[in-house]
């Protein structure tokens, strides 16, 4: 019986520490590592190209048809003001749900899946105002800071003003 209770307890402590853990797709922009809820990701792709959408901003590529769906792609450096990625074959695409849209990011590479614990997410410290904008927070993982994706916000603004 006593073994029972104990076999219990820790199932309910891995439960506890299970509903407090994070797990992360992360990628890298230059020598920036992001990452976004693993939850969220539908698929990860090469860079095959993307058809242009006039009125749109220098952040979006366009777009690519991807099984009969039309998915917009952001390109993640340009959206963080450091310019137009010039992509190459090693480049990659994560394609990932945003409400009930699909959206794709052009991204330098994915580099591994993450576990961190909510209560290591920090704050994005004040400065820079795109990435207290672009970022829901920052987790410091094995001696590198990741950068927390705030989807819905990369996304938004992306129609050019008239």
């Amino acid at each position: 019986m006593e073994a029972l209770s104990l076999r219990d307890d820790l199932g309910d402590r891995a439960a506890a520490a299970g509903q407090n853990s994070l797990q992360l797709i992360a990628f890298s922009i230059g020598e920036q590592t992001y990452g976004v809820e693993i939850t969220t990701v539908r698929e990860i792709r090469a860079w095959n190209g993307a058809t242009p959408l006039p009125n749109t901003r220098e952040y979006v590529r366009g777009v690519i048809n991807l099984r009969g769906t039309i998915v917009p792609i952001f390109d993640l450096r340009a959206r963080f003001g450091d310019g137009q990625t010039s992509p190459t074959k090693n480049h990659v695409v994560v394609v990932m749900s945003v409400g009930d849209k699909w959206v794709g990011i052009l991204v330098d590479a994915v580099s591994d899946i993450l576990t961190v614990n909510r209560d290591d997410i920090h704050n994005v410290p004040e400065g820079n105002s795109i990435d207290t904008e672009l970022l829901n927070g920052i987790v410091t993982h094995e001696s590198r800071m990741v950068g927390l994706i705030d989807l819905q916000a990369v996304v938004s603004g992306a129609k050019a003003d008239a």
